[in-house]
């Protein structure tokens, strides 16, 4: 089942200098497995692929439900010195929430998730 990220969990991004900080959270705590197996680092490197030119950086919140990444080299200097449009970084975490997931049947199922 094709399950979007949207409609399992939250998210906020800001930035700190050039690197934009993204945090998701999910929506019940029992999606929060899920999120955390398919939201790999290099996951989401893969889908920030032409934005952002540095590295990315995972940490997991259990007691939260959440992920933290940041996302260096993604805001063309940072706040003061960058041209880009998003110069705080304020859209990442809508750009991840795109994110499809790919989930099983059963186990979608049995989670209770929405399907896309």
């Amino acid at each position: 089942m094709k399950v979007r990220l949207l409609d399992i969990a939250h998210a906020r991004s800001g930035d700190k200098g050039d690197t934009a900080n993204v945090g998701v959270i999910a929506n019940r705590p029992e999606w929060f497995p899920l999120i955390a197996r398919e939201l790999t680092q290099e996951r989401v490197t893969r889908h920030f692929a032409g934005m952002i030119e540095g590295e990315v950086d995972r940490f997991e919140l259990p007691n939260l439900n959440a992920l933290n990444f940041l996302l260096h080299g993604a805001l063309g200097g940072g706040g003061t010195l960058s041209l880009k449009t998003d110069a705080q970084g304020k859209v990442y975490s809508t750009a991840l929430l795109r994110m499809m997931l790919d989930v099983p049947d059963a186990e979608a199922r049995a989670l209770g998730l929405p399907s896309a």
